[in-house]
């Protein structure tokens, strides 16, 4: 008999992201991606949510995540001249959150002290106080190759939150199942033996669940920086296929 864990709740995605950085002590000018999108998606993995408009807002930043990671993992195509941080817009984001927390806790204390009870004022981010824009957002928008695989990873992800399995939802609670990397890429080299070319879309939709989809694509991407696989499309609207290298 499993004993239920009780998960700390967090408003939103942004909450969620900065309680990682503090706890690990990590420089959110620096943020080691790959680190932090581990912890984000174990922790969404046993977060038990009804509310789909909140569970939509972490698996969204889920996506952004593994997109960020991906590029950082991938290397830049030779078309791009300036070297630009994909981690910049998230950084800009968490910044902004972080004064907005700021501002509510100062607006909390001075309702406090109104009613003449004495509390500890929050000291100002060290972010916050240091924080200059040098980034302009125009700059990320970059047409680059991988935003199509990026894009189909997105619908069939948003396809993946809309289904619901009438069949397994009588039977109550369900344990969740594991997945690795490791297993699903065993998994799609296994298919490139058995067949020339597979469907990235069908690859993705071969998952049961959101953890098991997000895990497939994490694994795709492995095999491509591994030069295991490559990912073709023959023309502009033909099917994108998975091919062994």
């Amino acid at each position: 008999m499993s004993i239920p864990v009780k998960l700390e709740v967090f408003e939103g995605p942004l909450d969620l992201l900065l309680h990682l950085i503090d706890k690990n002590k990590l420089n959110i000018y620096d943020i080691p991606i790959v680190l932090v999108t581990d912890q984000y998606l174990a922790y969404i993995k046993r977060l038990e949510e009804n509310n789909m408009d909140i569970m939509s807002e972490f698996i969204e930043m889920a996506a952004t995540l593994i997109h960020i990671k991906s590029k950082m993992l991938l290397p830049a195509p030779e078309e791009e001249e300036e070297d630009i941080d994909p981690r910049a817009e998230l950084m800009e984001q968490l910044i902004e959150y972080k004064k907005f927390k700021y501002i509510k806790d100062k607006l909390k204390i001075r309702q406090i002290d109104a009613e003449k009870v004495i509390f500890k004022e929050p000291s100002i981010p060290d972010e916050v106080l240091c924080y200059q824009e040098e980034i302009d957002p125009s700059q990320l928008l970059h047409d680059i190759d991988f935003s199509k695989i990026y894009q189909l990873f997105r619908s069939v992800m948003k396809k993946q939150l809309n289904k619901v399995d009438h069949i397994r939802s009588e039977f109550g609670e369900i344990v969740k199942e594991e997945y690795t990397v490791n297993e699903k890429i065993d998994y799609i080299m296994a298919l490139t033996e058995d067949y020339e070319t597979i469907s990235f879309r069908e690859v993705l939709e071969s998952g049961h669940s959101r953890v098991e989809l997000i895990v497939t694509f994490l694994a795709i991407l492995e095999l491509i920086k591994m030069g295991s696989i490559d990912i073709i499309q023959e023309d502009l609207f033909d099917d994108i296929v998975i091919r062994k290298s």
